[in-house]
C-alpha cells in the first residue's frame, strides 16, 4: 500500500469489514449492506495549531479503533484500498478493549 502522511488534525482510518450476517444468520449482499462507522487509524497529522501558534497534539493515535460519524470525511483510494480521511473532531470516540 502507498503512505500517506496526513496534514495538520487529519487522521487516515481504514474501516472495519462490513458485516456479512445477521444475527439470526441472514447473509447481507454487498449492495445492502452498510459501510461501518468504525475503524482503525492507519495514520495521523502532527495536530492543528490554536490561536497563540502552538501546536495542539491530537488524542488519537496509529492504531486506535474508532468511532465516527456516518458521512465524516472523504473516501481515497489509496494502492488500491479505501481509506477514509476526516478531521480529528469528526471522531465520536475510541473503542477501549
Amino acid at each position: 500500500m502507498s503512505t500517506i502522511r496526513p496534514l495538520h488534525d487529519r487522521i487516515i482510518i481504514k474501516r472495519s469489514e462490513p458485516e456479512t450476517r445477521t444475527a439470526s444468520g441472514i447473509v447481507i449482499p454487498d449492495s445492502a449492506g452498510e459501510k461501518p462507522e468504525q475503524g482503525e487509524v492507519l495514520a495521523v497529522g502532527p495536530g492543528r495549531r490554536n490561536e497563540q501558534g502552538e501546536r495542539v497534539l491530537p488524542d488519537v493515535k496509529k492504531g486506535d479503533r474508532v468511532l465516527f460519524g456516518k458521512y465524516a470525511g472523504q473516501t481515497v483510494k489509496l494502492g488500491g484500498d479505501e481509506v477514509l480521511v476526516l478531521r480529528e473532531e469528526d471522531i465520536l470516540g475510541v473503542i477501549e478493549a
